[in-house]
């Protein structure tokens, strides 16, 4: 099959089975006389597969170490299981950061119901946020230490 027709069949552009080959995700195919490449079932399948670990958050780079183990012979099994393993760790400790954000967000709100914005003074930005005017009840410290994700690093 000719690359519009992988395309179309897998619902990507042509130019990305094109990065795919770049990448060294997939083969270079087969190129017919008049120099157009010729795909086979081989490369369809592996272009499902890249999709596949997509959908699963893997990286082209992880997805590239998993397919270069199979290319070489070896069957990558047990290193998908560690690289999902390693990923769904990444995605439990961005649970914990949203929830901790979540928890600070729900703080900030409850605290701007409780102020007055008469109250805010020509040295606040935005009294709501302003740590140091006292924190209402509930409140926890922001932990500055480290800088989050979802946020700007501290100042140095």
């Amino acid at each position: 099959m000719l690359i519009g027709e992988l395309a179309d069949t897998v619902g990507l552009p042509a130019q990305t089975i094109r990065f795919y080959e770049r990448q060294g995700l997939l083969p270079q195919p087969r190129r017919q006389a008049n120099g157009y490449r010729a795909y086979d079932d081989t490369a369809l399948a592996r272009v499902q597969f890249i999709r596949n670990a997509q959908a699963a958050g893997l990286t082209l780079v992880e997805i590239g170490s998993i397919v270069e183990l199979r290319d070489n012979g070896h069957r990558p099994c047990t290193h998908v299981t560690n690289v999902l393993r390693t990923k769904l760790d990444a995605v439990h400790a961005r649970q914990a950061e949203l929830a901790a954000l979540e928890h600070e967000l729900e703080h900030l709100v409850a605290r701007s119901n409780d102020l007055d914005p008469a109250d805010c003074t020509d040295t606040d930005i935005c009294h709501i946020l302003t740590r140091g005017s006292g924190p209402g009840p509930g409140h926890r410290a922001a932990d500055t230490s480290r800088p989050t994700s979802y946020g700007n690093s501290p100042p140095k």
